[in-house]
Formats: C-alpha cells, sequence, structure tokens
C-alpha cells in the first residue's frame, strides 16, 4: 500500500474514532441530564456541593488528630493524601487551561444546568477531588470498610457532576485516572523512599 493512502487511510480512522467518541459522550450525557430521575436532583445536588470541602477537610482533620495524640504513622499517612490531593490538583488545573474544552451546556444550550460550572470542563474538579480522596484512603487504610464507601462516595460524585449538566462522561472519566493515579504515584514514591531508608539504616548498622 502506498504509504501516503496508508497514512490518509490511518488519519481517516483516527478522526471517526474520535467523533464516534465525541457522540458517544454526548449520547451519554443527554441521557444522564434530560432523562434523569428528578427526584435525585436535591441529593445529588449536595452530594456535589461537599464534594470538594470534604476532600480537602478529611485529611487535614486527621493530620490535626494525628498531631494532637501524637500518632506518627497516622501523621504519615495524613500527609501522604494531603500530597496526592496537591499533586492532583495541580494536574487538573493545568490540564484544565491546556485543553480548554468548553463546558457542555455552554456547546449544547438545550442541556439543563442544575450546578455550577465556571472553569473549563476536563477534567472533572470535583470527582478528581472526591477520587483522589477515595484512592489515598484506601492506599493509606487498605481495609474493605474504607474502600467501598469511599469510592461509592467518589463515583456518586462524579456521576452528579453528568446528572447535573456541568461535565461531560469523559470529563469524569480522566478525572477518575488522575486521581487514582496521582494517589498510586505518590503511595509508591514514599514506599520506594521508605525501603531505601531501611536498606540504609540496615548498612549502617
Amino acid at each position: 500500500m502506498n504509504k501516503k493512502v496508508f497514512l490518509f487511510f490511518l488519519f481517516s480512522l483516527l478522526l471517526h474514532s474520535v467523533c464516534v467518541a465525541q457522540n458517544w459522550d454526548i449520547d451519554f450525557l443527554k441521557e444522564a441530564n434530560l432523562n434523569r430521575n428528578r427526584s435525585l436532583d436535591g441529593f445529588l445536588i449536595f452530594i456535589t456541593n461537599f464534594a470538594a470541602p470534604l476532600a480537602y477537610s478529611i485529611p487535614f482533620f486527621l493530620l490535626l488528630f494525628a498531631v494532637i495524640n501524637k500518632r506518627a504513622a497516622l501523621k504519615e499517612k495524613s500527609i501522604y493524601i494531603i500530597q496526592s490531593a496537591a499533586l492532583a490538583l495541580a494536574l487538573s488545573t493545568l490540564l484544565k487551561h491546556l485543553i480548554d474544552r468548553p463546558r457542555p451546556f455552554i456547546t449544547y444550550p438545550f442541556l439543563e444546568k442544575l450546578s455550577t460550572g465556571g472553569s473549563n470542563s476536563f477534567p472533572s474538579g470535583h470527582t478528581t477531588d472526591a477520587i483522589t480522596l477515595a484512592a489515598s484512603l484506601s492506599f493509606a487504610f487498605p481495609r474493605w470498610y474504607v474502600i467501598v464507601p469511599s469510592f461509592a462516595w467518589a463515583l456518586t460524585v462524579g456521576y452528579s457532576r453528568m446528572h447535573l449538566g456541568v461535565h461531560y462522561p469523559s470529563d469524569v472519566i480522566a478525572a477518575v485516572f488522575l486521581g487514582t493515579g496521582c494517589s498510586f504515584l505518590i503511595y509508591k514514591l514514599k514506599e520506594r523512599r521508605k525501603k531505601q531508608q531501611i536498606e540504609k539504616d540496615t548498612a549502617l548498622a
């Protein structure tokens, strides 16, 4: 096959994939927003409004409790959760400015906007905050009674952003990967640092 023909075919395939993905994005959002269960509006507005306050207050209260009660292990875990949140917030803010995606209710005025949505759309900041907290709590306290409710709450936050018409599904999916990835990265870096310190102490002993 001629190289130019192959490249044209590849470009056409990629373009088609992007169009299909965009169609899926808005189709799913229309279903979640326009055909939503309206009896859930109040509950999901409450969930979405308290996502950021919970995501940022919980690790700081854990840190405060650890410092007051001189719990070194809990202090270390609290700092890890805060570091994960800080990294996720920085990357989320950077991506919003770099990608500069308009909110769905701006591009598609027929959508019903039931929540605030001021900055750019991609990725979802509320979902990033919630997923980062859920993932870092799960790494710090790997127990089912921490993991299950944390992710149940975080995923409900993600769904609420679509239900309320302020984010595309792809915004939410990206936020899930971003929040989980930041938590995993900081966790692995801390584990590596801890391992190196143990090896250093053993060598000096």
